[in-house]
């Protein structure tokens, strides 16, 4: 073997040995958070998703979240949520939130962090914002509740108080107490 040769074999070992080490460390990393001990049987998911249905079979609503974790009591966490209901179901609602918990009853969702409603047909006809920091939703009864700080935006008029109890499908919210509010003509 020549010394061209060995200089050659020499120099391709050093590149393939050199991309070995750059694909490793451009690896992504794989999502690191453990169920406790394995002994709960719970599940994990990324990227997931729910569809809801009604009696008939029919599609309701969809849950999407980009992290979804069973609890050692049976509840579902799931990290940034956003909840879109069906066309056939008529509700013009779209509601996303940071943290979303499913009841082992399946029965509610709890929805915390950032929770915003929005939807295009809203009330009087206007784009209509809700924004609180938690909320309750009975995704097959279309009803929405919650007893903390609420935020309302219809168009260019602005609500707040405490509380409130909505219907997604019949487009109507009633805010509980301390309510103040803005209205530009």
């Amino acid at each position: 073997m020549s010394f061209r040769n060995i200089m050659a074999t020499g120099f391709l070992s050093a590149v393939a040995i050199g991309t070995w080490y750059l694909s490793q460390s451009f690896t992504s990393a794989e999502i690191t958070k453990t169920i406790s001990d394995g002994s709960t049987g719970g599940f994990y998911l990324r990227a997931a998703r729910i569809l809801g249905t009604g009696t008939d079979g029919q599609l309701l609503y969809e849950i999407e979240a980009e992290f979804a974790e069973q609890q050692e009591n049976n509840d579902i966490e799931l990290q940034n949520v956003r909840v879109i209901y069906s066309t056939d179901a008529n509700v013009p609602w779209t509601i996303n939130a940071d943290i979303a918990t499913i009841t082992r009853d399946h029965d509610l969702l709890r929805l915390s962090g950032h929770v915003v409603a929005v939807s295009q047909e809203g009330f009087a006809g206007r784009e209509t914002e809700i924004r609180t920091p938690i909320l309750d939703i009975d995704p097959n009864t279309y009803r929405a509740e919650t007893d903390s700080r609420v935020q309302l935006r219809i168009g260019s008029r602005s609500l707040t108080g405490t509380g409130m109890l909505a219907s997604l499908q019949e487009n109507r919210l009633e805010l509980k107490s301390n309510v103040s509010g803005k209205f530009v003509p």
